[in-house]
């Protein structure tokens, strides 16, 4: 896992612009903290910060391969787990090795096969290839978007990096945001291909993106299809455990210290389980963390979200598992505190607007990494398996919109009551997310005979897993890189999430439960309350003084009337917000402030250029 970047511009010899290129390059030291590197050649530069998993002293890079027609260079983030296969298929080629390194695989691949190699890997992966015997750029991103990957076309080439601080610290880009770049990063639609910032985008995920001479052209390697499923429930039960097992094992693949997320939810819990099972088998025991707030445990009050709380579930997996467990355990005013906001904010290089639930991510895997470098989540299970309350809530399920913006707005209310009103109109959010929603289902195929409900279930499948769950991945790896820790997400494991996705959805609830599927296929291994829990969310603190915090940042943001932040945001309203006598405990209630102070933090960390004309 670490950080890429780069710089191709066919008009002149990068060779000379070292300082841009070592700008760019460190903007990602927390993705890389164990060793940096750079190369130039041409009209070519690329930078890599290498956080090392996998053959700690011979993974260095940018790696590069000489051949008799020019050379070839890769700088290469994230893991192939199917690396030690495709070394053997290429050995039996006549490539020879000279490192035991996972990269040096997908060099070779990709001098073997072209940008067909993408086709042959199984992992998370965003990498560049430089190939000088034609003078291309050929940039690839894994299929289901784990790992971040942007570019930005130039007058003559283009600009690319793991992240848009990369980018943005080249000279020859502006940071600006225009209308449209507010709309995106107001509403959670993920727009595939979409980056915020002016003129940058993202290379989408499945896709191989080539810049040469000529231009710029794409291909797209994966989609989500719709397949017929002819499995019965025995087997595709049978068949969810067997690539479970497969996937795990593959993942617990480092050469470094490793630990699983542990949330005391199904998700996590049978990763966790599993994970703990196989370590044990060679003798080992599995470190599992979880996330607790103090007080929280004790004074718990169930909502309409949030039913029970964690703690005790992930005793019970810890239990069971035998993991050398420890919770991680947060304070009120650490949630709160303007430093931790302004990391979150420069992890994800935008306002997100989670608040708590940002802020303790990153908390927890700054504690975590100090004991391991490797994490195993359960993050996308309830994309996978159909695990979410909107799966299940007949408004959703019936909404002309994405499913999960009926709920958010029913439980957290409308981001846009904080904007000004003349700003509202400019930005047409109701519009842009219309727009979005029909662009979003028009691809998606109906299988011969698939009944109308079952269409709609596959719709709604198809949303989480193309748009939501991008969401999340995003978040999940700029918290991680930002502390140096590297996770994986067995649940995203494109064969497991082609299998279940044309699994019927009578099938996916069999039991009139979510993720029937997964419980059934891991129960062998789960503790009987975990086995029985409802679906819980990531969890939030109750602590109304971390509201009170907000509320006093809020006065402190007030007192500044000059603030950027007043030209999006009403004024009047925040103040309402910040004078409240009733205490904003509840999330929908301290959404807004959360999100007016990550707006406000965000413009003074990267001054951008708003465009509201």
């Amino acid at each position: 896992m670490c950080g890429i970047t780069g710089w191709v511009s066919f008009d002149r010899d990068l060779t000379a612009e070292a300082t841009t290129l070592h700008a760019m390059t460190e903007t990602m030291a927390c993705r890389g903290p164990d060793d940096r590197g750079v190369w130039a050649e041409g009209p070519a530069a690329l930078g890599h910060r290498r956080l090392a998993i996998i053959d700690l002293p011979g993974g260095r890079q940018p790696m590069s391969l000489d051949t008799p027609e020019g050379t070839v260079a890769l700088v290469y983030s994230g893991e192939t787990y199917n690396f030690t296969e495709l070394r053997r298929e290429l050995t039996d080629r006549g490539h020879r090795f000279t490192t035991d390194s996972d990269t040096e695989v997908v060099l070779h691949a990709y001098v073997e096969w072209g940008d067909a190699l993408a086709e042959r890997l199984n992992g998370m992966y965003a990498f560049a290839i430089w190939d000088g015997r034609r003078d291309k750029l050929v940039m690839i991103r894994d299929r289901m978007g784990i790992k971040p990957f942007y570019y930005y076309r130039t007058a003559d080439g283009v600009l690319f990096g793991s992240e848009p601080k990369a980018i943005l610290a080249n000279p020859l880009v502006r940071p600006r945001v225009t209308l449209d770049g507010l709309r995106e990063l107001l509403v959670m639609i993920k727009t595939p291909g979409h980056a915020v910032w002016d003129g940058m985008r993202e290379v989408e995920p499945g896709t191989v993106v080539t810049v040469d001479r000529s231009g710029l052209s794409t291909r797209v390697y994966w989609r989500l299809e719709t397949r017929p499923h002819e499995d019965d429930r025995d087997t595709t039960i049978a068949t969810v455990r067997t690539l479970l097992d497969d996937i795990v094992r593959r993942q617990l693949v480092a050469d470094v210290p490793r630990c699983t997320l542990l949330s005391g939810g199904l998700d996590s819990s049978a990763m966790t389980a599993l994970a703990a099972r196989q370590l044990a088998d060679q003798g080992e025991k599995v470190r599992s963390f979880a996330v607790d707030f103090v007080g929280q445990a004790e004074n718990f009050v169930a909502d309409e979200l949030r039913g029970t709380p964690d703690t005790p579930f992930v005793h019970d997996v810890a239990r069971l598992a035998g993991t050398d467990h420890q919770d991680i355990v947060l304070d009120a005013q650490a949630l709160a505190d303007p430093a931790v906001r302004e990391q979150v904010i420069r992890a994800r290089d935008l306002p997100a607007g989670f608040g708590d639930m940002d802020a303790s991510l990153l908390l927890l895997f700054r504690a975590i990494r100090q004991k391991s470098t490797v994490a195993l989540s359960g993050e996308s299970a309830d994309e996978v398996f159909g695990g979410y309350l909107q799966f299940f809530d007949e408004d959703a399920r019936r909404a002309d919109t994405f499913p999960w913006l009926v709920r958010f707005g029913r439980h957290f209310g409308d981001d846009s009551d904080m904007l000004r009103t003349d700003v509202g109109k400019s930005l047409d959010l109701e519009g842009y997310i219309a727009d979005g929603y029909r662009t979003a289902i028009a691809g998606i195929e109906r299988l011969a005979g698939e009944s109308d409900f079952e269409f709609r279930m596959r719709q709604i499948c198809h949303l989480h897993l193309t748009r939501f769950v991008r969401i999340l991945l995003d978040r999940k790896d700029r918290m991680s890189m930002r502390t140096g820790l590297e996770v994986r997400v067995p649940f995203c494991d494109h064969r497991l999430v082609e299998y279940v996705f044309n699994t019927p959805w009578a099938l996916k609830s069999f039991d009139g439960r979510e993720k029937s599927l997964l419980r059934e296929a891991s129960k062998d291994v789960l503790p009987q309350s975990v086995y029985d829990r409802v679906k819980s969310p990531y969890p939030s603190t109750q602590d109304p003084r971390y509201a009170r915090a907000l509320q006093d940042q809020a006065k402190e943001l007030l007192a500044r009337p000059s603030h950027r932040v007043f030209d999006l945001v009403d004024r009047d309203r925040l103040k309402r917000a910040a004078e409240r006598e009733a205490p904003v405990s509840g999330q929908a209630a301290r959404r807004g402030l959360e999100r007016t102070l990550d707006l406000a933090q965000w413009l003074d960390i990267y001054q951008p250029e708003l465009i509201l004309g």
